[in-house]
């Protein structure tokens, strides 16, 4: 099943500081890459969601190199997947394309060892999306728990997808609310 991309949306933020304090070492870059995508059976309800897989490890796979490009050469330490399903639509069909083999375009690329955190909804033009992220090595890192958001002015319209993977160059800025950390994660192992 071939699927049709309207446009590919890409957003970064750099941040320097948190609850006025000076970054605690490097600055936390987040990225996220989204394609509006068509869905493959607006308007009816599609009884095998499993035909959108193959479709979705084709985009998985260009959004992880769009990420990449937009956290330029920045480490990768956590990442999440998520998408919004136009009226037209049902959550299932987004779902679908956010399955293993669309994580697994993401994981493997940045040689991560923990599952890819997700979020799906309905939503219309402009629906607002935040993305959970998680340590790609350590999913209990407490200091990796975060999201990104994003919203796109003009999509979904009622008969697309939105698709979208995240992420992170590091934790959270300034972290201290305890609970593992990547560090005592990766010396547990």
């Amino acid at each position: 099943m071939d699927v049709t991309i309207r446009k590919f949306v890409g957003y970064r933020e750099e941040i320097l500081s948190e609850g006025g304090r000076e970054a605690d070492g490097a600055p936390l870059i987040r990225a996220v890459s989204a394609a509006v995508i068509s869905n493959p059976s607006p308007g009816v309800f599609q009884d095998d969601v499993s035909e959108n897989i193959p479709a979705s490890v084709t985009v998985g796979e260009e959004l992880t190199k769009r990420a990449f490009a937009l956290l330029s050469d920045a480490p990768v330490e956590s990442y999440g997947k998520g998408a919004i399903v136009g009226a037209d639509g049902d959550q299932e069909q987004a779902v679908s394309f956010l399955t293993t083999a669309f994580g697994d375009t993401l994981r493997n690329a940045v040689e991560g060892s923990e599952w890819v955190s997700s979020v799906t909804k309905r939503g219309g033009l402009g629906a607002s999306i935040d993305i959970p992220l998680a340590s790609k090595d350590v999913l209990q890192a407490r200091s990796h728990y975060d999201a990104v958001s994003l919203t796109i002015p003009d999509a979904p319209r009622a008969d697309e997808i939105v698709l979208i993977i995240a992420g992170a160059s590091r934790g959270r800025l300034n972290e201290r609310s305890g609970g593992m950390t990547l560090e005592e994660g990766l010396r547990s192992r």
